[in-house]
């Protein structure tokens, strides 16, 4: 199946670019040439589009005013956006990455690099629909829990775990979100070590699942669990993360860096942060994480 892209760009050369590097791919382009124009096809038609494909600079409605329009509508604050910009200085491309563009492409770029980014983009849309489609409908009895402890090895299991436990949070979406790259992170990055560098390189080539369960699959890495444990506190959850790898540098990654935008991975703890939970806390080398999410108020 096609996705379907918004692609805007006051440029008509710069459309006719993407247009051409993307013929072929199973992608439906939907052409906008200003920031108005891109307001009333999505306001217009909200469900109909996998991604925005964004030019940052662009007179009247500018790429960041456009983003922050998306971001702050409840119909669309989950549509991944794509900025595209020649403007790559820290503190512009800081400011996108607050306003909610957590895919970043910078002018020009190549094919490759296109594809690569607006794969990413797509693969985690496709990973938040189908884990929302395997939650659990007991939420009445979910609710009842006060304390309760898993544990997990493999990525399927983690963001099962996640659809599950998201049912507690007062905003399950983006609970959702948040915690499957949480809990994958726990997996690919703790116990299985497959740090930033190394999955950008298997994302760039399509071989990441394929390495996680290679990983999965060595005999140094067949007891070892993500546990957690999760405990009601008053109107938030209380939820403890802990994987048994030697940790990671966390300082650098509770905000994304400007010079790791560009990367076709690396934003989960970023998008956890700013989407479900009240704090993010990493303890001591990193390897356990204590996450503070809103509870439901549901009966």
């Amino acid at each position: 199946m096609s996705a379907s892209l918004l692609v805007v760009d006051d440029e008509p050369l710069n459309l006719e670019i993407i247009q051409e590097y993307l013929d072929g791919e199973p992608f439906d382009l939907t052409l906008a040439e200003s920031g108005d124009e891109a307001w009333k096809i999505l306001d217009a038609s909200p469900e109909s589009f996998s991604a925005v494909l964004l030019d940052r600079m662009m007179p009247g409605m500018s790429g960041i005013d456009l983003l922050r329009k998306i971001k702050a509508d409840p119909r669309l604050e989950h549509l991944p956006v794509i900025m595209q910009t020649a403007a790559a200085a820290p503190e512009q491309v800081a400011e996108g990455l607050n306003a909610g563009a957590y895919y970043y492409l910078i002018k020009p770029f190549e094919r490759a690099t296109l594809l690569s980014i607006i794969l990413a983009a797509l693969d985690d849309v496709s990973r938040w629909s189908d884990l929302r489609q395997r939650v659990t409908s007991n939420v009445l009895a979910l609710q009842r829990i006060d304390t309760a402890e898993f544990s997990f090895r493999t990525l399927h299991e983690a963001e099962a775990l996640a659809g599950l436990i998201s049912q507690l949070a007062a905003e399950p979406d983006s609970a959702l979100m948040g915690l499957a790259e949480i809990l994958v992170n726990g997996v690919e990055h703790g116990n299985l070590g497959i740090d930033f560098a190394e999955k950008s390189r298997l994302k760039m080539e399509d071989g990441w699942a394929a390495e996680v369960e290679r990983r999965l699959g060595l005999p140094e890495n067949s007891e070892k669990r993500v546990r957690i444990s999760i405990s009601r506190e008053a109107d938030h959850w209380c939820i403890v993360v802990r994987d048994e790898g030697p940790g990671f540098d966390w300082q650098s990654f509770i905000e994304l860096a400007p010079e790791r935008a560009f990367a076709p991975n690396g934003r989960g703890i970023v998008m956890a942060r700013k989407l479900a939970f009240l704090s993010v806390e990493y303890k001591g080398c990193g390897n356990t994480v204590e996450l503070r999410m809103s509870a439901s108020t549901r009966d």
